[in-house]
């Protein structure tokens, strides 16, 4: 049975809706008891950096996780960091909210539009508690941070941990001396900076942020405490709120360069800095988890772990069998290590090759919280609950762009990926390394996707800015959180006025 879009079932009668709920998985209770949500995103993290995908890293909690859950073998991110979350955030593609070439820096003057309906929005809206602890990433200035995107509360970092100055060992890994500065090419030292924000050695002191409120400035010491103080602020929203339905977003820093697993893992796995830090990652994972258990909270706690997109081999994560490296379209830039957890509604010990996506989760989330996707925001994913519940009612999703900035460079229809600027076709079923070009072979398949990848053309675009791209946020004046001296902008101002 096909189910009915979203949006149309509200007007179904109760019966007929008790009926299609169950014919797709889901128990009618579920709906009622609007389960709790906690998405948790690693940085950076590779394909086969964890245990589960086959790392010889030991991560016992995300093994267990996976014994206790599903993989998702074919779920797709994008090959960088604010595209992905803006996928995660939105149910989009990446390009339809968030037009920008790269990601997002300090003081960038756009950002994720505040019109846009996030999934913390649509969450809040049934009564969830909702929560972002961690890297945010989708726009610096206050009019662009998680409590101006629907969340209640926010505890972190408005962009990745390299973005920060030297002195600070934003551009070091924690074993590692500064890098010493470039003489500047630009005339007169000027900045370089766009509207996306302010690169390189001149960027701004790096703010730890609490609500609207700058509470630290992140030097060294602060970074090795990050994966930790993230998990301790996870812990106490779920403690407070565990007698009502919430929402947690828990983005890590981790594993993004400058590598800083706190020193009770460093050199612990024997296997660089990353392995180590990845060990830490594992035992926020357990911390979880294991809180959720003693709660009794397991059975109505839906659980997804994943990365914002491959990892980077010169920091030593491992994307094999994918071939490529973040910020690429090959399979080891945009695929990531992904994990659904629900003891009792998701089946135990099993995977999917199923092809899934970041923009799934929001249509997906909705679906089970009982929320109507928004009429007036076209949204690209789907509701992916028949697949993670292991019951596929309605079919999977069929095929997937893949875009890099404003470019599309592939698109996928069933196991077929064709390259487009490359012309190399391959067939992702049997060859998931992409090691073997059927571009000469099979001109028909390549004529087929060349087709669909020409669908787009009139919404978001081959290449540039299409019609369907939707306006980003932007601000006139943009300010950094801390300026250079230390003193922080006035409207974030808390107890302390300076972070020297």
């Amino acid at each position: 049975m096909r189910l009915p879009a979203d949006s149309d079932m509200k007007i179904l009668p109760p019966s007929v809706l008790a009926l299609l709920l169950f014919c797709s998985g889901l128990p009618q209770t579920m709906a009622a008891e609007k389960p709790n949500i906690i998405i948790i995103n690693i940085d950076d993290l590779g394909y086969a950096d964890i245990g589960p995908f086959g790392s010889e890293n030991e991560t016992p909690n995300l093994d267990r996780m996976a014994k206790e859950g599903r993989k998702l073998n074919s779920h797709y991110a994008a090959p960088v960091c604010s595209p992905s979350r803006a996928a995660l955030m939105t149910g989009c593609y990446p390009k339809r909210v968030l037009s920008i070439p790269h990601v997002l820096f300090p003081v960038s003057s756009v950002g994720l539009n505040p019109k846009e309906i996030t999934i913390a929005d649509l969450l809040k809206g049934q009564g969830y508690a909702t929560a972002c602890i961690g890297k945010w990433h989708l726009g610096d200035q206050p009019e662009f941070l998680p409590t101006r995107q629907g969340f209640d509360y926010y505890y972190g970092i408005p962009y990745s941990n390299d973005m920060g100055t030297i002195e600070d060992g934003a551009k070091n890994n924690a074993d590692a001396p500064p890098p010493k500065p470039k003489p500047q090419k630009a005339k007169n030292n000027a900045i370089t900076q766009d509207e996306t924000g302010i690169r390189g050695p001149q960027q701004p002191p790096l703010a730890l942020l609490k609500n609207e409120t700058v509470i630290a400035r992140v030097k060294a010491e602060e970074q090795f405490s990050l994966t930790q103080n993230y998990t301790t602020e996870a812990k106490k929203f779920i403690a407070d709120n565990k007698d009502k339905s919430f929402f947690l977003y828990l983005p890590h820093s981790a594993v993004h360069f400058p590598l800083y697993p706190s020193r009770e893992y460093m050199g612990k796995s024997s296997m660089g800095l990353l392995a180590d830090w990845v060990r830490e990652v594992d035992w926020s994972v357990g911390q979880i988890l294991d809180q959720l258990r003693e709660l009794n909270l397991t059975e109505k706690t839906l659980v997804v772990f994943t990365s914002d997109n491959g990892g980077s081999f010169r920091h030593g994560s491992v994307n094999a069998p994918l071939r490529g490296n973040k910020t690429e379209t090959w399979e080891g830039g945009i695929r990531v290590c992904t994990i659904a957890w629900w003891p009792g509604k998701i089946p135990a010990d099993t995977e999917t090759d199923a092809i899934t996506s970041m923009m799934d989760l929001l249509p997906t989330c909705a679906h089970l919280a009982g929320a109507t996707l928004p009429l007036d925001h076209k949204i690209d994913g789907q509701n992916q609950w028949p697949v993670l519940s292991g019951n596929p009612a309605t079919p999977p999703r069929d095929h997937f762009f893949y875009y890099r900035g404003h470019r599309m460079e592939a698109v996928r229809s069933g196991p077929w990926k064709l390259h487009l600027d490359k012309k190399k076709l391959f067939n992702l079923e049997n060859d998931i390394g992409e090691k073997s070009d059927q571009y000469a072979a099979h001109p028909d398949i390549v004529s087929k996707l060349e087709k669909l990848a020409l669908t787009m053309e009139d919404d978001l675009g081959l290449d540039g800015v299409g019609p369907g791209c939707r306006p980003l946020g932007r601000v006139s004046n943009p300010q950094p959180i801390i300026s250079m001296d230390g003193a922080v902008r006035e409207d974030l101002v808390g107890e302390q006025k300076m972070f020297p």
